[in-house]
Formats: structure tokens, C-alpha cells, sequence
């Protein structure tokens, strides 16, 4: 079944493809594959669906189920749009689940890419005309190394940002919020309420503090020691 949606976020350049049974004769250059874990087949959806469009508005992500897919979920870009394969068995839940997890990876290998000082300070000034009117004018925008335990800092005395290289990978729209997160704090120094008010319209904040607050998490975490060969 192939099914088209509009997902939030997931309007993001680039062409990339995978493969449903054969190799398409012009496959793009980047693609992400996944393992789901494996659970019990369930005989109500061992037949796979016919495809299935989700309507599209600036992006559309089309899920297509395969009965040959057993274990792995794919996904690429085609054009203005994002393919993501997935096994007939999947249930509706999991199919949400996959299409988010796969989106952010896709998003994540397009942003190693790595974009330098004067990217960033374009794509800053994209940010701060599309959410802040365009009252946000850092002076200076640029990567540091030095910022381990913040994902940016500014200097509003300075009109500079300072990003954490550790943002270097990951999803678009997480480094979108930090950035804009940075350019709020050009007019506003504080996290009052002032200060929240100029992200409300930026659709992604909770999703991006949730997948940092992830990041963080997940370096608390103790390292399981790797085991030993006899």
C-alpha cells in the first residue's frame, strides 16, 4: 500500500532512494534503513494492502507496505517527497512510529553536511524573518568546539551566536530551534515569558527540546561493557 501524507517538518531538500523488491534504475544518493525488533506475525495483516495515497501540502511522505519486507523499514527521497517502506504486517501504531523515526534519520544524515559560519548566519537570518519579523540581526553566527555542556550561547552586547559542534548531525528543525532559540535572546536576554512568547510559532520547539532533552538523557546513561571473547 502506498499512502501520502503531509508530516510536519518533514519538508526538507535533497534526493535519496532505497528499494521495494528491486533496485530502482536511478537510485538517488542517500537512503536510511532501519530493524524493527521482531514480534509475532499476525495473520489478519499478512496480506499487504493496495497502495494508499495521504494527501500533500508543501511535503508529502508516502508509506508503501511490502508482503517480500519482513524485518527492515527503508526510506529515501524522491523529488519533493519522501518514501518510506515498511513491512504489509505493520499495524497503523507502528507505522506512525516508523515514518517520525525514519524522517529524523534521513534529516539527520542530510545535516552532515556540515554547514559553515556563513551558512549558518544565512539560515539565521531566514529564521529570523520568517518567526521574528526579522528584528533578530546576530552580528556573527558561528560553530564552536568549546560548548560541551550548552547547545549555544549569545551575546546580545555582541550580537553574536555561538552554536555547539555537537549539533553538527542532527535533525534540520533541532538545529533550527537552537538557532532561533539564540536569535530570541538578541531581544530578549532572559527565559521569561516575553522570551517564550517569540518561539510560539516555530511548529517544532517541543519536538526539538524533546529530542535534545533525548540526547542529554541518553549520555547519562551508563556504557554496558562490551563482552568478553573467549
Amino acid at each position: 500500500m502506498v499512502r501520502e501524507r503531509t508530516v510536519r517538518g518533514a519538508g526538507l531538500p535533497g534526493g535519496t532512494a532505497g528499494n521495494v523488491g528491486r533496485v530502482p534504475a536511478d537510485p538517488p544518493l542517500h537512503g536510511s534503513e532501519e530493524t524493527p525488533p521482531r514480534r509475532a506475525a499476525d495473520p489478519a495483516r499478512r496480506a499487504a494492502p493496495s497502495p494508499k495515497a495521504r494527501s500533500s501540502g508543501t511535503s508529502a511522505v508516502e508509506v508503501r507496505r511490502s508482503s517480500r519486507r519482513r524485518r527492515t523499514v527503508s526510506a529515501y527521497r524522491e523529488g519533493d517527497r519522501t518514501v518510506v517502506l515498511i513491512p504489509a504486517r505493520m499495524s497503523e501504531a507502528e507505522e506512525e512510529r516508523w515514518v517520525t523515526v525514519m524522517l529524523d534519520k534521513l534529516a539527520a544524515q542530510e545535516s552532515k553536511r556540515m554547514l559553515g559560519d556563513r551558512e549558518l548566519a544565512e539560515r539565521a537570518g531566514r529564521l529570523s524573518d520568517q518567526f521574528l519579523d526579522g528584528r533578530a540581526r546576530p552580528a556573527s553566527v558561528r560553530w564552536v568546539t568549546n560548548q560541551n555542556t550548552r547547545w549555544g550561547s549569545c551575546t546580545p552586547a555582541e550580537g553574536s551566536i555561538r552554536l555547539s559542534h555537537r549539533l553538527q548531525g542532527m535533525p534540520d528543525y533541532v538545529l533550527d530551534y537552537v538557532l532561533l532559540h539564540e536569535l530570541a535572546h538578541l531581544l530578549v536576554p532572559g527565559h521569561g515569558p516575553r522570551f517564550w512568547r517569540l518561539l510560539e510559532s516555530y511548529p517544532r520547539t517541543e519536538r526539538a527540546r524533546g529530542y535534545l532533552e533525548g540526547v542529554v538523557a541518553a549520555d547519562r546513561l551508563p556504557h554496558v561493557p562490551a563482552a568478553r571473547r573467549e
